[in-house]
């Protein structure tokens, strides 16, 4: 859990604390700073370590490193700014730190960190440490058994409240979200539950088998951390229980874990929206490792003004005739692009919010494709009285855009409500559809069309 007994600084007073820390290091001030660190949240210290250079965040953390508070920081820390730290630390040390870590937490370092590192850090741990990192390291990172923490609190159903209380009081400490006590029966498997409040309202020689909730609420190991994050997000919840195939209860997920996979999967879905990878610490690479994540998503669009170009010359006796299509490609390129974007933003929002219902298939994409429509007729009919009146040959110059325009805009809107959907349907993230994928498939069927119907009405 996170340390909630000091002040989180933002904004104005965190570029302080970076300014702070940047003048006392470059004086050797380290016992000045060493306080500094000390009074300081890890969160914040970690907010500052993106903003220092490679050398200042070693010699830094050299110094925060003589604190103990350093497993608090490492967790709070970027993985492209936390391995090369940890890499040059001694994997006594780390054993050491990790072994005061809550076990997910420590977990979630070692599964970042090189094998052979990782291997010698562990062979150093305690037997009984050791083993519960390596029960969840079992579990694919991104699941709930790869979120859950182990340490919660369960109580057997046979207990009476008295007994129960003494438990809690004895064992609190050591768990977390003591909010939510578990009633197991049998081999740890999950039977009910019972708030913290009900325990201290009933009788104390009342058994928990019979004022425990026993239609609780669980996850299962495999689920997806999306999934997880759903559930918990549409009950209300502080934890959710986690249990094997065998019902046995194994871990409890908590709230803090599940809105840190929110802004992760949050931060991912805008990254692929818009066309720039899925890497979430994309900030922190290097010039070189920047460009080459975000070259492959920008070939779409380059594949795309290529068949532009090569459409465009297509119909270059026609632009020859009717130089006045030219000063139109543009416009229809950009609201075809604009309103797709928009539908697929829709779209996918609504299935990661559950919203949309993907039985009602039908009924969106019509929704969408009469939105389309609207705007089309609305939009098109403006760029149709701008051109009718701003060029006056050929007289169906107008009548030519304004249908263009329409016809891009309702088939915008269409295809980017049917793509994101059929993804979905066929189990792939409907996020990477709103990136230059749909809007460069727009693009090129916009000026399709657009040539096509000049070619026709205004038989050239």
């Amino acid at each position: 859990m996170k340390n909630t007994g000091k002040k989180e600084l933002v904004g104005t007073e965190g570029k302080l604390l970076l300014d702070m820390i940047r003048r006392l290091n470059h004086r050797n001030a380290t016992d000045n700073l060493l306080k500094l660190i000390t009074k300081t949240h890890p969160a914040d210290t970690a907010w500052v370590f993106r903003h220092l250079s490679d050398h200042e965040r070693k010699e830094v953390f050299n110094i925060l490193a003589q604190t103990d508070q350093v497993g608090e920081f490492l967790k709070e820390l970027d993985e492209s700014i936390m391995v090369p730290l940890i890499e040059n630390l001694t994997p006594q040390f780390m054993a050491d730190v990790i072994s005061e870590m809550a076990s997910d937490d420590a977990a979630d370092i070692i599964e970042v960190l090189p094998p052979d590192f990782a291997t010698e850090i562990r062979s150093r741990m305690e037997q009984e440490d050791r083993e519960e990192v390596d029960e969840l390291l079992q579990y694919h990172p991104e699941s709930a058994g790869g979120l859950m923490s182990p340490d919660f609190m369960s109580l057997d159903e046979e207990l009476s409240v008295g007994e129960a209380i003494a438990k809690v009081q004895e064992r609190s400490a050591e768990k977390e979200m003591v909010f939510y006590l578990y009633i197991t029966f049998g081999e740890d498997k999950l039977a009910g539950v019972v708030s913290l409040r009900e325990l201290l309202t009933n009788p104390p020689d009342r058994k928990l088998k019979n004022i425990m909730r026993e239609n609780v609420l669980s996850v299962t190991t495999d689920m997806d951390q999306e999934e997880v994050a759903h559930v918990i997000s549409q009950y209300n919840i502080l934890a959710v229980p986690v249990v094997d195939g065998n019902y046995r209860l194994v871990g409890i997920v908590t709230v803090d874990d599940i809105i840190d996979v929110m802004r992760e999967e949050a931060t991912e879905a805008f990254f692929q929206m818009a066309g720039a990878g899925k890497d979430r610490e994309i900030l922190l690479k290097s010039t070189t490792e920047n460009a080459l994540i975000r070259a492959p998503w920008l070939f779409a669009s380059w594949i795309g003004g290529v068949m532009a170009l090569f459409i465009i010359g297509h119909f270059e006796e026609e632009l020859t005739q009717v130089l006045a299509l030219a000063s139109f490609i543009p416009i229809i390129m950009g609201m075809g692009g604009n309103i797709a974007t928009q539908s697929s933003t829709i779209v996918v929002r609504g299935i990661a919010t559950g919203r949309i219902n993907m039985e009602e298939f039908s009924k969106i994409i019509f929704k969408e494709m009469r939105v389309g429509i609207i705007l089309g007729v609305l939009y098109g009919g403006f760029l149709g009285v701008l051109a009718f009146f701003g060029y006056a040959e050929p007289k169906l110059l107008g009548l030519v855009v304004g249908l263009s325009i329409f016809f891009s805009m309702a088939m915008a809107a269409t295809v980017g409500t049917v793509i994101p959907l059929i993804l979905k349907r066929l189990d792939i993230d409907a996020a990477v559809a709103t990136g230059p994928f749909v809007t460069t498939a727009i693009d090129i069927l916009g000026v399709l069309a657009y040539f096509m119907i000049a070619k026709f009405f205004l038989n050239l």
